[in-house]
């Protein structure tokens, strides 16, 4: 993929994308604008989604060097923000809140296919305060209880 245009504080502001063939993938104008990405090398989506201002802002979906999507939500300032879901193997594994590209809020990840494995609070990707529950592989609730300071509590 090569952008020809405009750039802003290394940010890429005014022009075109365009795919190894030549073809157009995505233009941007002042820094806004509907964009995809491509891994290096490759026909596989990296990004789709909306840019602001140069980078990933709104909603948008970001893909393994496969192809396959691994997380789709909210961006802003080029970090995964707000409400978003990861996947893995095409399998839902994490749903919630991010702040500044981290686990950040209320979120569930799940060990099998609508099976919730822990539901609770984190804080930089971990596991921290407030009211939590977590369950075995079958769904069965093994402890409710609470954590703080990122430790459980009997």
């Amino acid at each position: 993929m090569v952008f020809k245009g405009e750039y802003l504080f290394n940010k890429k502001w005014s022009g075109k994308g365009y795919d190894e063939k030549g073809n157009i993938i995505y233009e941007l104008k002042d820094g806004k604008g509907k964009v995809i990405e491509y891994h290096d090398y490759s026909d596989k989506k990296k990004f789709e989604g909306e840019y602001v201002d140069g980078l990933r802002n709104g909603m948008g979906k970001e893909y393994n060097k496969y192809g396959e999507l691994i997380y789709e939500g909210k961006f802003l300032n080029g970090e995964r923000n707000g409400k978003g879901k990861v996947y893995w193997n095409h399998m839902l594994i994490y749903e919630g809140e991010y702040s500044n590209g981290k686990r950040h809020g209320k979120g569930k990840e799940y060990i099998k296919p609508n099976i919730i494995s822990f539901e609770g609070e984190y804080l930089d990707n971990k596991k921290w305060n407030g009211k939590i529950k977590e369950y075995d592989s079958h769904g069965k609730l093994l402890y409710e209880g609470e954590y703080i300071n990122g430790n459980k509590m009997p």
